[in-house]
């Protein structure tokens, strides 16, 4: 069995992992594969062979980011990889970045819909200049969102703006460089040097789109992501194994780039 690090999962304490996937199934009008805690993740992860799955953390209020930033301590693992998260509104911000990688962690995630932000708006600016002197791996949603009006918060031309502006910041953009913003994806981000994962994208492209892009893009440059627990970890797999994709770029999709990053050798 080939090695896999899933790059793009999300789970819950358990006392509150309940109501959030309730409340977010109503929102998105989505029937969740997991239930949202991190047991159901870690079996998941056996039953597919999925050796390491990064979990994203998001801080929908400022006074989030202790309680998610203490869960994130207690979680990590050679297995589980948390990525803690700052509201951008907090006007911390900029030092809790500092505390993020102070405390031994690599990565953060945001989510402009959930923190209620524009991607390239000059606010941020301070915060992603913090991410890329500490070397921190930035996850961003990018693309529309299935439980929000779509209104353009963080598409293909707001990352461009935000990689001119902060030329250094370990950027990931997600559902395959924009969700549901996929015409742009090919205009203007495909084959260029930004890092994309997979996740959730490949039930709206259609099977044919979806390879090609894969295809299009540098495969040093594509992750694996399933966006646990909405999608299924094996099954995601399996499909991608049948798409005729070659080895190489496969293998790389799958796990080899994922190590770079979490090895900080990329």
């Amino acid at each position: 069995m080939r090695p896999v690090i899933d790059f793009h999962t999300h789970a819950f304490p358990d006392a509150v992992a309940e109501k959030a996937m309730t409340t977010m199934e109503a929102e998105a009008d989505w029937k969740a594969v997991l239930d949202g805690r991190l047991s159901s993740l870690i079996a998941s992860m056996d039953r597919a062979g999925v050796q390491t799955s990064v979990l994203c953390n998001i801080a929908t209020r400022p006074k989030q980011y202790e309680p998610i930033l203490e869960w994130s301590k207690q979680i990590r693992s050679p297995r589980i990889v948390p990525f803690p998260s700052v509201h951008p509104a907090d006007p911390d911000a900029v030092r809790k970045v500092e505390q993020v990688a102070e405390a031994g962690f690599i990565g953060m995630k945001f989510h402009p819909y959930y923190q209620e932000f524009d991607l390239d708006e000059p606010r941020m600016m301070p915060i992603y200049k913090a991410l890329s002197r500490h070397q921190l791996i930035t996850m961003i949603h990018t693309g529309f969102d299935i439980a929000y009006e779509w209104i353009d918060r963080a598409g293909p031309q707001r990352i461009l703006k935000v990689l001119e502006r902060v030329p250094e910041l370990k950027l990931i953009t997600t559902h395959v460089g924009s969700w549901q913003q996929w015409d742009q994806v090919e205009r203007y981000l495909l084959g260029k040097p930004i890092w994309m994962d997979i996740s959730v994208s490949r039930e709206f492209l259609g099977e044919d789109r979806f390879r090609q892009m894969l295809l299009a893009h540098p495969a040093d440059y594509l992750l694996f992501g399933t966006d646990s627990p909405w999608a299924d970890q094996a099954e995601m797999i399996a499909f991608l194994e049948n798409l005729q994709l070659p080895e190489e770029r496969l293998d790389k999709m799958l796990y080899q780039n994922a190590r770079r990053l979490l090895n900080r050798q990329a």
